[in-house]
């Protein structure tokens, strides 16, 4: 009935935050704009949805977790 609950840490070193959040948060803008020169610089003709498909998901992804780590660098624990 006493027993105490084990304290939750994170897996990742808070250290790390500000890093991740930069590299993830490049990534995902180099990917995005990789993507918007694709749509611009393609015809339809010559458009794949698998390659858009996925370089959206990517971007998504990079950016999702840069932007976590960005509000969890600065204090915002979400």
């Amino acid at each position: 009935m006493g027993s105490k609950a084990a304290a939750i840490t994170s897996p990742v070193p808070v250290t790390w935050y500000p890093t991740l959040a930069i590299f993830m948060l490049a990534i995902g803008l180099m990917v995005s704009a990789s993507f918007f020169i694709y749509e611009a610089t393609s015809s339809r003709r010559n458009r794949s949805l698998a390659k858009e498909l996925t370089t959206g998901a990517l971007a998504s992804f990079f950016l999702g977790f840069g932007s976590l780590f960005m509000l969890l660098a600065s204090g915002v624990y979400v």
